[in-house]
């Protein structure tokens, strides 16, 4: 017999089913709870509230798990491509090689971009921020393909997420040109995708380019570490556009503008913000370690710890060792990257952060290896996205095919009462 969950309101008593998931977590289902009571929860940001079931991504914020489908984060990035994951997130398992070689040849038949999409991104100024011209350019993509999805249709679903895997790393490396003021590059279709991606961000006009295998190595770990994080802001937001029957531009295109935001997708940007203020300081290390450390002062230390993992974020694990390779093979001189060092070591050493687990996070060393690349500051967001898009078409495809219904939260009002005029 399933266990249940007994609420007594008003000296009744009612139960409710509980539900387990595959790695014992626990859940309420309240779903017929408003009918039976007439009352509603109350969860601001939906910290305690389970939206969906899913079987994409595992994440253990106490015992620093993430999980893509049952495989360990440390062994995709270990041995899997950027491309290999994307595959497994999307359709469930690993593929072979002759489906990666098949998915290969579709992403390259699709890359390519209506020159009219050019139109668009030249009508922004240079200063627009490069997410709102990637959000914008996904959302052009709907004008050029405007036939709605069939989500009965394994083929007609496939072909739009081709389409968008195809298509998502040229816009991104278009708004990337776009603030650098360089000439616009096309997909190499004699590339590997991670190499190609390399390709269309860094090639310069007058010159060949030869991606080194350090760069794509550390660029491969950053977009599979960023492929999902189970149900945070930009995933719910695509999930709940999706739910509308929005289509999978439309609802990537709303998840594009959720990750905008400094309390998501802006956290590496404003890592590197907090490194150029020490510099203008006198990049003190020690000194801002100190303010860390004092409650009173206003000073936050950006890049250490996690909201979601309370003991290690297991990402940073994982690209602190590219953090180091990259600056090792580039040789960089930068200042603001010997103060980002000096803060890891200090924070590394000194019992009152190791006390309190706030150790370096992705977004700390994702904004190095960025920086290093000499990718602009206000385009991190916009490779996180080029990362996350994966998860967002699986989120999306799984929460279409569950035939989930539309999301439609409640609220507590705490208005004026009727009043008459």
């Amino acid at each position: 017999m399933s266990e249940k969950v007994k609420l007594t309101y008003k000296d009744k008593e009612y139960e409710f089913p509980l539900l387990e998931g595959t790695e014992e977590e626990k859940g309420i289902d309240i779903k017929t709870l408003r009918a039976q009571t007439g009352l509603v929860t109350y969860d601001p940001g939906y910290k305690n509230t389970g939206s969906c079931k899913s079987e994409i991504t595992f994440l253990d914020g106490e015992e620093g798990i993430l999980r893509y489908r049952g495989y360990s984060i440390e062994d995709l990035c270990e041995k899997a491509s950027f491309l290999e994951v994307a595959y497994l997130l999307i359709f469930g398992n690993l593929p072979t090689a002759k489906e990666l070689a098949l998915l290969n040849t579709e992403i390259r038949k699709e890359s390519l971009v209506d020159e009219d999409l050019k139109s668009i991104l030249k009508s922004f100024p240079k200063s627009a921020h490069p997410m709102g011209v990637l959000s914008s350019l996904t959302s052009g993509l709907i004008a050029f393909n405007p036939s709605s999805v069939d989500i009965a249709s394994e083929s007609d679903l496939r072909e739009a997420i081709i389409m968008l895997l195809a298509k998502f790393p040229i816009l991104s490396s278009w708004t990337h040109r776009k603030v650098k003021g360089l000439p616009l590059n096309y997909a190499n279709t004699s590339l590997s995708y991670e190499d190609n991606i390399a390709h269309m961000l860094f090639k310069l006009p007058h010159q060949d380019y030869e991606a080194s295998p350090v760069v794509v190595s550390a660029l491969n770990k950053l977009l599979i570490l960023h492929a999902d994080h189970e149900q945070n802001c930009s995933t719910s937001t695509v999930r709940i556009v999706g739910s509308s029957h929005a289509g999978l531009f439309a609802s990537v295109s709303a998840g594009i503008s959720a990750l905008w935001g400094p309390l998501h997708g802006g956290a590496n940007h404003v890592v590197i913000e907090m490194l150029e203020a020490i510099k203008a300081d006198g990049g003190d290390t020690k000194k801002y370690m100190q303010k860390a450390k004092d409650k009173n002062d206003p000073f936050r230390l950006m890049g250490f710890g996690h909201r979601v993992y309370k003991n290690f974020d297991p990402r940073a694990r994982i690209i602190k060792k590219a953090a180091d390779e990259v600056l090792n093979e580039l040789g960089i001189n930068d200042p603001v990257l010997d103060i980002a060092k000096g803060l890891e070591e200090e924070a590394l050493s000194d019992p009152y952060f190791i006390d309190r687990k706030l150790y370096p996070n992705v977004d700390f060393y994702s904004g190095i290896i960025y920086r290093a690349l000499g990718i602009p500051t206000e385009m991190f967001t916009v490779m996180f996205a080029l990362g996350r898009l994966p998860g967002w078409i699986a989120q999306w495809s799984e929460m279409r095919k569950n035939n989930e219904p539309i999301g439609r939260p409640r609220q507590i009002y705490t208005g004026e009462n009727h009043r008459t005029i």
